[in-house]
């Protein structure tokens, strides 16, 4: 079985295009939001932390493991201008097959006033997207893990419909002795099966690596993410941009050759860092440099790039909380919740028996 799978991606690999694209110039953009809580809350992506987190295997497929197996997580977002998204996923370790998971991602965009061309309401319409998804791991040895996520995909967007095929691959190096992991991860690869029109667009491919450091002495972990690879530019031009005069003497600013690599550079990371006080509480923060850029205002800066959350687990329950400012006029909310509903058999199973 592990060699079709294995082949079958190589045949998806084979023959699709493949095009250095990000926002805006893609199709199925929320494929790269940000559904778990605790991602959000260090940044926007992680990908290298190996700790049973199923909400991360979204991230890096490589993450999924045995241990996971019985664990569902429930996520839900409150976005912006009535804007809703969420991600369900379940896992279950099938004997002799390996451990798999399954997930649906969602958005919604709410409600839409349907007008003519000469302005005259006609009633309202829908906007929604869907992904379903199915991840597998495999371990190659004690150190390195490989997994693949296929994820078909399905946009309603007022009588226009779109089909399309996606896929993230990922590799994992772990050393539980080093406190140390490492990540590549290559995501949303694949094509349209279905476009809006005649023409066919690109997905929002994003080429990854990641690591992740828990010290040894001290409850804190840190990780850096390297996104957006596949495109080493991920710098706007904007066209008479007063921003670029002095506004003292009016003059035209110049930006020297070491500031505009250190801004290149800059721009594909995100920084996450994990503090743990105590038993079952989590106190996270992330800042992310290229969202801090594209979104703030010169003039009011605020905390447009940064995010902070925390996570606790209660009983059979993890909770999370994650906060990310995108712009001065908001930031989104996201809640995650996860368990493992074999814990509640077998508190089902020890009561049973202590009634005999």
């Amino acid at each position: 079985m592990i060699r079709k799978f294995n082949l079958f991606f190589i045949f998806l690999f084979l023959f699709t295009k493949i095009f250095s694209q990000t926002g805006g110039t893609s199709t199925y953009s929320f494929l790269e939001l940000t559904n778990s809580a605790r991602v959000a809350a260090m940044g926007g992506n992680l990908n290298s932390v190996n700790d049973n987190d199923l909400n991360l295997t979204y991230h890096n497929p490589a993450l999924l493991t045995a241990e996971m197996d019985q664990t569902l997580v429930l996520n839900y977002v409150n976005y912006f201008a009535g804007i809703n998204y969420g991600y369900v996923s379940y896992a279950r370790n099938i004997k002799n097959f390996g451990v798999f998971a399954g997930g649906i991602q969602y958005i919604n965009y709410g409600k839409f006033i349907e007008a003519d061309d000469k302005g005259i309401v006609t009633g309202e319409f829908n906007a929604s997207e869907f992904a379903l998804s199915l991840t597998y791991s495999h371990p190659i040895n004690e150190l390195f893990t490989v997994g693949a996520t296929i994820k078909p995909v399905i946009s309603t967007l007022e009588n226009y419909t779109s089909l399309g095929i996606s896929a993230d691959f990922g590799a994992l190096y772990n050393s539980p002795e080093k406190l140390f992991s490492a990540a590549l991860v290559v995501k949303n690869l694949g094509t349209q099966l279905k476009s809006y029109t005649s023409e066919t667009d690109n997905l929002p491919l994003n080429v990854q690596i990641g690591i992740s450091q828990k010290l040894k002495h001290a409850p804190l972990r840190f990780s850096i993410i390297a996104d957006h690879l596949e495109k080493p530019d991920l710098s706007y031009t904007i066209e008479n941009n007063d921003s670029d005069l002095d506004l003292l003497t009016g003059e035209e600013t110049s930006e020297s050759a070491i500031d505009k690599i250190a801004d290149g550079v800059m721009r594909h990371i995100i920084i996450g860092l994990e503090f743990m006080p105590v038993e079952n509480l989590y106190l996270r923060a992330g800042y992310n440099y290229r969202r801090r850029q594209e979104m703030i205002i010169e003039t009011r800066t605020a905390m447009s790039g940064f995010s902070w959350g925390f996570g606790l687990k209660i009983s059979k329950f993890h909770i999370n909380y994650g906060r990310a400012t995108y712009h001065l006029a908001g930031a989104s909310d996201h809640i995650s919740i996860s368990t493992n509903l074999e814990s509640f058999y077998k508190r089902h199973e020890s009561i049973s028996s202590s009634e005999y």
